[in-house]
């Protein structure tokens, strides 16, 4: 007889789901209706968006977007990868040296770091190709320009590359913390090579990490407006995400139809991606934290940790160090030129943009103050989102999944034209505040939250979970003491990650920011156009600073609660 009320109460939704799954629905309808008002008036305007099409070299822009996303993704998950498991699991790892480094690009705005690439790599004038030549007339070999040339195929991977990197090092380093060691340590008892558990183990293991990786890496890369637009205009390659821009903004009257039938040519390819995600999510064989904390114990590479140790410090040398390096020397020098003033050097460019312009510095206290709260909240919503999405195996949660994640398929330009539309003018009238700025960035960037919150709950296995439960712990309990603590060292890396977007964003600004609510993004846009590097690359670096502060901070706590969790675990 108490056999049926225990059915019904199995049935009835907890409070905390609902409240997942409303949170979950809000995230979704804050990038789908503006999509839809973005529809919606490029009908009203008769737009013919196959007749529009028709006249774009499709095929083209289609080919140079696959070629440089997908070689610069695999290079960016192989290094990410690398980096993570050097850090992780051997010797070699030289503390927030090699934990930090590698996440430095990731917190230089892409128009700023874009520059940075200009300045070391630019045929005549660049730093580096400076260098270069210098050493090559040591040995009577005289170039006038090059060897280098960022205006290039190779140079316009490099770029996107580097700027994909720290999305696969943040989640490799959060699947390697999460893993039960215990399997890599018997696989090598058993005789096994290290290469043969890494094949047979390890990877298998950080599918999730790897999967979770790559999504973010074809989001933010199909959106990407800055690098191709500094980088792929000088080296003639047009991508999809110049072309929308430039359909959007730099024609009269705006082409809608075409800019909204380009973005949709993307939904397909990163739509069948996340379809294989979610599914592979779905599973859930591949769970590897277990109910015994346990601590990897490190490879000993002996002879080849300094060799290992020399890779790592010249990738870090060069993709992070080599262009703040050139931007610091333009901003103190005061301009650009291979003829640097050393004995001159000033902070002149740093007081007089950040300081004595009241624009810069009334756009930075935006920028900060939007990140701060913008983040708070978005992390905080996907992550119940995401408790209710991954554990749920209903239809309806994959749908609304697939709402939050569909605007990183689209120009982020198109999503700030849909901000406007939808609620700029009546009846809400939030046209040039703060509200409409934070909800664009929420619908932008929330999509990379939320990965990174479904990869920490499909990590956590069903063992924890169900002794909870059988203990007699509610759903809400079960949440706070088994769910949260395990998801909070990759919780608080996705809100690093969404602080340093929203505060570095450009292409939504430009559409967004008016006089009330300018940001640093917009600023550095004008500032650019006005051909100021030394004012660019003074805010660039200092913004630089500002965001590598809260990620060390961030990462060192995000270890400590990973510690602390183990301990935790080991003690139960």
């Amino acid at each position: 007889m108490s056999a049926v009320p225990l059915r019904r109460s199995r049935r009835r939704a907890s409070p905390l789901t609902v409240a997942s799954v409303v949170l979950a629905i809000v995230m979704g309808l804050l990038g789908v209706i503006p999509l839809a008002a973005v529809g919606i008036g490029a009908i009203s305007e008769g737009s013919g968006m196959i007749d529009a099409l028709a006249k774009e070299d499709i095929v083209g822009l289609l080919r140079n977007t696959l070629i440089v996303v997908a070689v610069s993704t695999v290079f960016a998950l192989i290094i990410g990868a690398v980096l993570a498991w050097v850090n992780e699991r051997t010797d070699a790892g030289m503390g927030i040296i090699t934990e930090a480094m590698p996440l430095l690009p990731f917190m230089l705005p892409p128009i700023a770091g874009s520059v940075g690439w200009v300045l070391l790599m630019a045929p005549t004038a660049g730093f580096l190709n400076g260098i270069i030549r210098w050493f090559a007339g040591l040995f009577g070999v005289q170039m006038e320009q090059g060897p280098l040339d960022i205006y290039s195929w190779y140079g316009l991977i490099l770029v996107y590359t580097i700027y994909a990197v720290p999305y696969a090092f943040m989640m490799c380093t959060s699947g390697l913390r999460n893993m039960d060691p215990s399997l890599e340590e018997q696989s090598r008892v058993s005789g096994s090579s290290l290469l043969r558990t890494l094949r047979t183990v390890t990877l298998p293991a950080m599918l999730p990490s790897l999967l979770g990786a790559t999504m973010l890496i074809l989001m933010s890369s199909f959106g990407l407006f800055s690098i191709p637009s500094v980088i792929g205009r000088g080296a003639d390659i047009p991508i999809l995400s110049t072309r929308i821009v430039h359909l959007l903004n730099f024609t009269f009257p705006a082409e809608t139809g075409a800019a909204i039938g380009l973005s949709l040519i993307l939904v397909a390819f990163v739509a069948v991606f996340w379809w294989l995600q979610a599914s592979t999510l779905k599973r859930g064989r591949f769970a590897t934290i277990g109910g015994k904390g346990q601590r990897a114990s490190r490879i000993r590479l002996g002879k080849g940790r300094p060799w290992v140790r020399a890779a790592v410090l010249l990738y870090i040398g060069i993709t992070t160090v080599a262009p703040l390096v050139a931007l610091l020397v333009v901003s103190l020098n005061g301009f650009w030129t291979l003829d640097v003033n050393w004995a001159g050097l000033s902070l002149d460019a740093f007081f007089s943009t950040l300081i004595e312009d009241r624009s810069t510095r009334r756009a930075l206290t935006n920028s900060l103050t939007f990140g701060v709260i913008g983040s708070l909240i978005g992390i905080a919503a996907v992550a119940f989102a995401s408790l209710w999405i991954v554990r749920s195996r209903s239809r309806f949660a994959r749908v609304i999944d697939g709402a939050i994640k569909f605007p990183a398929m689209l120009s982020h330009l198109i999503i700030a034209v849909g901000f406007v539309l939808a609620f700029a003018g009546p009846p809400f009238g939030l046209g040039g505040t703060a509200v409409i700025m934070v909800g664009a960035y929420l619908a932008l960037y929330i999509p990379q939250a939320s990965v990174s919150a479904d990869t920490a709950v499909a990590q956590i296995g069903k063992e924890l979970p169900e002794a909870s439960r059988v203990a007699g712990a509610g759903e809400t309990k079960t949440v706070a003491r088994i769910y949260l603590p395990l998801m909070m060292p990759a919780l608080i890396l996705g809100w690093a990650m969404l602080f340093v977007r929203m505060i570095g964003d450009l292409t939504a600004s430009a559409i967004l920011a008016g006089t009330r609510n300018n940001v640093i993004g917009f600023r550095i846009l004008e500032i650019y156009q006005n051909g100021s590097y030394a004012e660019l690359a003074a805010i660039s670096t200092f913004l630089t600073l500002v965001s590598a502060v809260i990620v060390i901070t961030v990462l060192v706590v995000s270890r400590r609660l990973a510690r602390w969790t183990d301990q935790s675990l080991g003690g139960r």
